[in-house]
C-alpha cells in the first residue's frame, strides 16, 4: 500500500522512479532551504525574535517567554509550548494533524500553551517546521514547493516531486514532501558534499551540530537529527536518510509502515546490512 499522507493510494508497484512519501524528512529539506534564503538575505537569523516577523498577531507577544522566542528555538524545536505529537497522526488529537485542521496554522502554533523557558528542551513539533516554512515563502516570495524547485531540486537534476498542501493550498512542511529514493539520496550527497554551490558551507556548518540533546546518543541541530559520527533525517513509516562524513557514506531507505508504532525496518537495514557491509569492505 501507498499512501499520500493519510490517503490511501491503494497497491503500488514500486520502482527507482516512484514517488514516495518521505514524510517528516520534509522537515530537514525545510531546513535547507531556509539556509539557501538566509544566504540572499531574504529570511531572519536564527538570533532574531522570532514574534517579531509575524506583526499580524500583537496580543501574542504580552506573555514575556512567548515573546522570547526566536527563529533558533524553530529550528532546533526548543520552542517551550505545549505540542504533542504522541497521538496517532490520524487523529486530531495530535498536534500537527489540530495544526492542518486550523484556519489559521501559524497563529494556532504560536498561541499554545507556554510549557516552559524556550530553548531548555527538544519537544518533537512539526509546528516549529511550519513557521520556518512560513518564513521562507515570506521572506522569498513564493510557494514553499516552487521555492525548493528553483533553488534545490532542480539544480540537483530533480525534476519529479510533489508537495502536499492543506486544505489552503499552501505546503505541508513538515510531512508533505514526495521524492524517490535516487532522488531524496541526491538530497543526502548534497549535504555530505558540503553543500556544493547550493547550500551555503556555512549554513551546513551551523545546522549539523547538535544545538540540543535528544537522548544520550545523539541530539538535533537546525531540521537534521546528530550524531557522533552521522547525520540523518528521520520520517513516519521508517524514511531514514543516512549520511556518515567518516565513511563519505550517504544511505536512503524508505517503507510503508506509516503510523504503525513499531517501525524496525531502517534500522534494521542500516544497522543489519549496509554498515557491516560498508565496514567489511573497509576491512
Amino acid at each position: 500500500m501507498d499512501f499520500r499522507l493519510n490517503e490511501s493510494l491503494g497497491h503500488v508497484r514500486f520502482t527507482p522512479d516512484t514517488l514516495h512519501d518521505v514524510r517528516s524528512i520534509s522537515k530537514s529539506v525545510v531546513g535547507l532551504l531556509y539556509g539557501i534564503a538566509l544566504a540572499d538575505g531574504q529570511v531572519p537569523e536564527p538570533a532574531e525574535p522570532l514574534l517579531g516577523h509575524f506583526p499580524e498577531y500583537p496580543d501574542l507577544g504580552v506573555d514575556r517567554r512567548r515573546a522570547a522566542l526566536t527563529v533558533e528555538h524553530a529550528l532546533t524545536m526548543t520552542l517551550g509550548l505545549e505540542w504533542n505529537e504522541d497521538a496517532p497522526y490520524t487523529s486530531a488529537a495530535n498536534s500537527e494533524v489540530a495544526m492542518e485542521l486550523a484556519p489559521d496554522r501559524v497563529r494556532y502554533v504560536l498561541e499554545r500553551p507556554v510549557a516552559e523557558e524556550p530553548g531548555v528542551r527538544w519537544s518533537y513539533c512539526g509546528g516549529a517546521s511550519a513557521l520556518v516554512a512560513r518564513l521562507i515563502e515570506r521572506g522569498t516570495g513564493a510557494a514553499l514547493a516552487d521555492y525548493a524547485r528553483a533553488r534545490l531540486f532542480e539544480p540537483l537534476g530533480i525534476t519529479r516531486f510533489e508537495w502536499s498542501t492543506g486544505a489552503d493550498g499552501v505546503a505541508m512542511a513538515a510531512s508533505g514532501l514526495r521524492l524517490t529514493p535516487r532522488d531524496l539520496l541526491a538530497v543526502g550527497r548534497l549535504v555530505l558534499d558540503g553543500g556544493r554551490d547550493l547550500v551555503p558551507a556555512s549554513w551546513l556548518a551551523a545546522a549539523l551540530r547538535p544545538h540540543v540533546r535528544v537522548s544520550d546518543d545523539f541530539g538535533y541541530g537546525y531540521h537534521w537529527y546528530v550524531g557522533d559520527t552521522w547525520t540523518g533525517a528521520f520520517g513516519n513509516g521508517g524514511q531514514r536518510l543516512y549520511l556518515d562524513a567518516t565513511q563519505d557514506l550517504a544511505v536512503a531507505v524508505l517503507a510503508g509502515q506509516y503510523n504503525q508504532p513499531d517501525q524496525p525496518t531502517a534500522p534494521v537495514v542500516l544497522g543489519e546490512v549496509v554498515l557491516p557491509g560498508v565496514e567489511g569492505t573497509a576491512g
